[in-house]
């Protein structure tokens, strides 16, 4: 068991870093770090948060989650509100300049991950889908 789980680890972290290398040309492509970019994308579906949950979504310290948010907002990608109802407290959120980049580079980073699955059959796609699957339902346990 031991070895099959840890042949398992290596062919994720394999395709993990393939993913990371082809992935860099779609960052680069955004001159965004990919520090950044997770945490535009997690603002981005979760909505605004403070940024102690940021910090804990993204796995990272406060600091450092909070200097990743100065540049964003330097960038005017990201952006610092308070709250309504009380206003000691500080929500980011993501801006509008980033929902027209997203917009227009989301097709980008798509169609480049079809062209690197596109050598493969639809069955041999299926079986990468379900063993991800299974791999995330087994990982959340």
């Amino acid at each position: 068991m031991t070895e099959s789980a840890n042949e398992i680890l290596h062919a994720y972290l394999r395709a993990s870093r393939q993913m990371s290398i082809k992935s860099q040309g779609y960052l680069g492509r955004l001159n965004l770090t990919y520090p950044q970019t997770v945490t535009l994308m997690i603002l981005d579906a979760d909505g605004p948060m403070p940024i102690s949950e940021l910090a804990r979504a993204t796995g990272s310290a406060n600091s450092t989650t909070s200097g990743v948010v100065d540049r964003l907002e330097r960038l005017g990608l990201a952006q610092r509100l308070r709250a309504e109802q009380d206003r000691r407290k500080i929500f980011v959120s993501v801006t509008d300049k980033f929902r027209a980049m997203r917009a227009e580079t989301v097709n980008y980073a798509s169609d480049r991950f079809a062209e690197a699955l596109k050598s493969l059959s639809e069955e041999e796609r299926q079986r990468i889908l379900d063993g991800l699957n299974l791999l995330t339902e087994a990982l959340s346990h």
